[in-house]
């Protein structure tokens, strides 16, 4: 059977619709939501805060000097291989692929 869209639809029809006013609506919504916030104190021993006091860490990266076959791109400042060197800026700067296109 054949169905026409653009008819207004009536609350009787059988889609489950309602005539609840939007007050109605919106007082089932805010009841369904709780004031309290369940937290775990385990979880969040793990996180650390914006401005937390990082200066007893160590840090334990190696830091590996740019190889004879890299170059540092003059617009993104990301380290690659010769292969991915796109073009020289008016600067004489190399530029990747990405940033030279």
């Amino acid at each position: 059977m054949a169905t026409d869209y653009d008819t207004p639809r009536d609350a009787r029809d059988g889609d489950g619709g309602s005539d609840d006013s939007i007050e109605a609506l919106k007082g089932r919504r805010e009841d369904k939501q709780s004031p309290v916030v369940d937290a775990d104190p385990e979880a969040a021993e793990g996180l650390e805060l914006p401005g937390a006091d990082l200066s007893g860490e160590e840090l334990t990266v190696q830091v590996v000097p740019l190889q004879h076959d890299e170059f540092t791109c003059a617009t993104c400042f990301l380290v690659h291989h010769r292969t991915r060197l796109g073009a020289t800026d008016r600067d004489g700067r190399p530029a990747c692929r990405d940033c030279a296109a």
